[in-house]
């Protein structure tokens, strides 16, 4: 498990960048666009020279990497089993991949196919649903956050909004002409795995099985269709560098390039694709949700110059309004009490503002002396503009509410 280990920052920037490296290329908003026009890695994307992927030293020789777990039996006698397997992998990994998951291969290479067409389109086209704002739930962009990050990724990706399906799909590209209905039906069918996983997930922590899903409240989903291109120069370069997902668990569709690294005992180590198999991992949500039980693990995405690659993360979330806490059971004298409430919605802000680092979001939410007890629906404002965010507030020892008692933070 990766938890206090601190890989060097992703996001750290020497103050000279060889530029002479780089060919003077036209403005294009879109990565893929971009470099049909050079044969060298242009200066916005080009890594410091102590923050590069360090491509020679990474485990290639531990097999797929993470876990693989069969679902055949997760809802058949054999299911404690499973269940089991599921909960030690979260433990000890943070990541495993899943077969015989019951999203069926067709609606699966469907999903992959009208991810390479969309992609393939004409410039004109896929720039009708190009945006830099984050807060847009449909939009084509590039790299993460073009707006605050200095230094750019090697992808360009599709955000869909997914659930409640009928709220999103007519905003979604109708073209390729199929594409609402294929990546519909792969959406639906990625929330029916996702929830299958967050019961198993619930019952290995010794819970009721419908303890998570009822922990996210409304519940929302999205994902991200990401485009690869090929790298003329794969060492400078990250197609996202090292982060956690903010999310509670994320379903990882991926086609046969390799490109996904974990960080694991201070080494990152590739996760080979296996044919059929999802990949999954645990996000902050789901380390809060389970106190510190479960971990969400440092990962990364690295280029090649041989192959484009595409990925469809489905990313499952508690609704905005969702009180993110640990189940009393989670939280004893010997687990006291590791994240203060906080609501999905704020967790999430924080995380765009923080941007994709190694260090942990989810810190900033730890329990201290930041916090004050103060009368319940204070709502008043300290020194520094907080107003009192009115979640209960948590006895760090046993978790539980106290009385007539509200947060604040100062």
């Amino acid at each position: 498990i990766l938890s206090n280990s601190r890989a060097a920052s992703t996001h750290h920037i020497v103050p000279f960048l060889d530029k002479s490296m780089a060919p003077a290329i036209a403005a294009k908003p879109l990565l893929s666009d971009l470099v049909a026009q050079s044969r060298q890695v242009p200066s916005s994307h080009i890594r410091a020279v102590g923050d590069r992927p360090d491509l020679a030293n990474v485990d290639h020789e531990s097999g797929a990497g993470i876990p693989l777990i069969d679902l055949k039996h997760l809802d058949g006698p054999g299911r404690r089993g499973v269940v089991e397997a599921i909960g030690a992998a979260c433990e000890n990994d943070g990541f495993f991949m899943v077969t015989n998951h019951g999203i069926p291969e067709a609606v699966v290479e469907g999903m992959l196919r009208v991810a390479r067409e969309f992609f393939h389109l004409p410039e004109s086209e896929r720039l009708k649903c190009y945006s830099d704002d984050p807060k847009k739930a449909i939009r084509l962009s590039t790299s993460f956050n073009v707006r605050t990050e200095k230094v750019s990724n090697w992808r360009d990706f599709l955000r869909l909004h997914c659930y409640p399906l009928e709220s999103f799909v007519d905003q979604w590209p109708s073209n390729p002409p199929a594409f609402r209905e294929v990546v519909g039906t792969y959406s639906t069918e990625a929330r029916a795995l996702a929830l299958r996983l967050l019961e198993a997930i619930s019952e290995s922590l010794g819970l009721e099985r419908g303890h998570m899903v009822k922990a996210m409240g409304r519940h929302a989903q999205h994902m991200a269709v990401n485009y690869y291109p090929p790298c003329p120069q794969p060492e400078l370069t990250y197609g996202l560098p090292g982060h956690k997902d903010p999310n509670a668990v994320t379903l990882l569709l991926q086609d046969g390039v390799s490109g996904l690294q974990v960080r694991r005992d201070g080494r990152w180590v590739a996760v080979s694709p296996v044919p059929g198999a999802l990949v999954i991992n645990i996000g902050d949500q789901l380390q809060a949700l389970s106190n510190d039980r479960y971990k969400s693990v440092l990962h990364r995405v690295i280029v090649n110059s041989e192959s484009e690659r595409i990925s469809v993360p489905t990313f499952y979330c508690p609704s905005p309004d969702a009180v993110v806490a640990p189940a009393e059971a989670l939280v004893d004298g010997g687990h006291p009490l590791a994240y203060r409430p906080f609501t999905y919605q704020e967790y999430y802000e924080e995380f765009w503002n923080m941007g994709l680092e190694s260090a942990s979001c989810l810190d900033r939410f730890r329990p201290n002396a930041c916090w004050t007890v103060q009368p319940a629906g204070c709502g008043q404002q300290n020194l520094t503009g907080h107003k009192c965010c009115l979640l209960p507030m948590m006895c760090r020892h046993t978790g539980r509410p106290l009385k007539d008692a509200r947060s604040r933070q100062i």
